[in-house]
């Protein structure tokens, strides 16, 4: 597979990833689906840090023993996209999505460009705005 400038190759793991594209592994937005009652919502966090499901129930209005990620069906199911390959938009539902914070520290970051063996480069204002995403610390 050659990479173009949009689309670069990598491997599954994030610091292969980050190693392959020569980036931070916290420059890696990692797209995850999580449920929150009944609801799904896609959260964008960096691949340095860990997401917190007491937060991500908070921003939600829902009980902390609610929360937790989604199964794969559903991922595939609600946006369209398999585990390791979501990316922060264009899903093939409306879910809600959030930007951690961290991610506004650096000034491109790396999303999954839906397949685990591709990413792409953005701004995290521009991943916020085509994402239609609400920023916010979702982070541990």
């Amino acid at each position: 597979m050659s990479a173009s400038p949009a689309v670069v190759a990598v491997g599954g793991v994030l610091a292969l990833a980050a190693d392959a594209i020569g980036c931070d592994v916290a420059q890696i937005a990692s797209s995850l689906v999580f449920r929150a009652d009944d609801e799904l919502v896609v959260v964008v966090t960096s691949g340095a840090n860990r997401v917190s499901e007491g937060r991500l129930a908070e921003l939600r209005d829902a009980s902390e023993s609610a929360v937790g990620m989604a199964d794969a069906d559903a991922i595939r199911e609600s946006v369209g996209w398999s585990i390791g390959g979501v990316p922060p938009f264009c899903h093939d539902s409306d879910l809600p999505v959030y930007l951690d914070e961290t991610l506004t520290e650096f000034e491109t970051v790396w999303a999954a460009a839906g397949t685990p063996k591709a990413v792409f480069p953005i701004s995290p204002d521009e991943l916020a705005e085509y994402a239609d995403a609400t920023v916010a610390r979702v982070s541990e």
